[in-house]
């Protein structure tokens, strides 16, 4: 067999008819003849050719039969069936044509005529074929491009997030955590279909992504206030208490140099209203209750968790327990109350996570 030559198959139950099409067809082709529709089929079991020369008229199996059950198998279906038959009226020729053949060639066929069909055949065959391995490098390209973009965002945030880490060394750790924290609160609202108005719209990876600026802003509170070991007085706090529009301030800045929003967008409102409170009492706005953005809400009790099972210079860790009651108790007042219920349904996790990490700054000497 010459692999450099397309194979086809050519179906026919007449010997004369196979002889005369291998005969104008072999200096061109590899050319297999088979004399029934049932050889054609478990041949195709080991062998996919090309193009397949099918008779139409054949005992047993007729051409019809034949290939809807080559069209039916996903790996034969592409294979370019055109049709031999002695009839031709209107009405075969539609019936082949509607069953999943390319052409329809009338027998007694001129060797020329038949050699140039398939010639035309095989190379609109060979254009879709370049044509879909186009789209799928087309497509491999945009998604290395995304891959790109979307390392270049998560980058770009954990190298801010690791800014403000580095200066507000007293919370280090703080952004990974409440990352994981946040995590289990969404991966608990999509399983619950909670807020079902909402969360689906989400792409959760860059929601999650963006979550490590929710305190990007703190970059622009001073050093003294912000690496202060001891409680911060009451003029103090209100410094601090300006960190989250300082957080939208920077992010609306990166947001006018680049076309990538979306992640962004995410970004922005997680750091504006992470200090809001269900009951109006928080800051930067006051917002009430769903006046604040669900994943304020959200960032809300994962940012809160982490402050209070965490050690500061000022106040010991409280256990899990001692945290969760808290939480528990400012249900309606600093929390969503429907966010607080998810959350004592998953707190075990939150248990466990905290556990993990605690091991890990002990293992570091943290």
């Amino acid at each position: 067999m010459n692999t450099d030559l397309k194979t086809i198959i050519l179906v026919d139950d007449d010997p004369t008819n196979l002889a005369v099409g291998s005969d104008a067809l072999g200096e061109y082709y590899d050319v297999l003849t088979l004399n029934s529709g049932a050889r054609l089929l478990k041949a195709l079991e080991k062998n996919i050719p090309d193009l397949i020369l099918l008779d139409v008229e054949m005992p047993e199996m007729n051409g019809y039969e034949v290939i809807k059950l080559i069209k039916g198998k996903p790996e034969t279906a592409h294979i370019p069936v055109i049709f031999l038959t002695a009839k031709s009226d209107d009405e075969n020729e539609l019936e082949g044509l509607s069953s999943g053949a390319i052409d329809y060639i009338i027998k007694p066929f001129s060797p020329a005529l038949l050699r140039k069909r398939i010639e035309l055949h095989l190379l609109v065959e060979s254009q879709k074929l370049e044509l879909v391995n186009f789209n799928n490098n087309l497509q491999e390209m945009v998604d290395a491009k995304t891959r790109m973009v979307v390392e270049l965002q998560n980058s770009v945030m954990k190298t801010m997030a690791e800014l403000v880490e580095c200066r507000d060394h007293i919370t280090g750790g703080h952004i990974e955590r409440t990352q994981h924290y946040l995590k289990i609160m969404l991966d608990a609202l999509v399983k619950e279909r909670i807020y079902e108005k909402e969360v689906p719209s989400w792409n959760i990876t860059l929601v999650l992504q963006s979550a490590q600026l929710h305190d990007v802003g703190k970059i622009a509170i001073e050093d003294g206030i912000l690496k202060k070991p001891g409680r911060l007085t009451a003029e103090e706090f209100e410094k601090i208490k300006e960190h989250p529009a300082f957080g939208k301030k920077v992010i609306e800045k990166i947001k006018e140099s680049t076309t990538e929003r979306d992640f962004l967008d995410y970004a922005e409102v997680i750091a504006i209203s992470h200090h809001e409170r269900w009951d109006g009492s928080g800051y930067p706005y006051g917002l009430r209750g769903e006046e604040i953005p669900l994943l304020g809400r959200i960032m809300a009790i994962a940012d809160v968790y982490d402050a209070l099972v965490s050690e500061r210079p000022y106040k010991k860790a409280f256990t899990h327990e001692e945290a969760a009651r808290i939480i528990a108790d400012d249900s309606g007042k600093h929390f969503d109350p429907v966010l607080v219920s998810l959350f004592l349904g998953v707190s075990d996790k939150f248990r466990e996570a905290a556990v993990t990490y605690r091991a890990q700054e002990a293992l570091h000497g943290n």
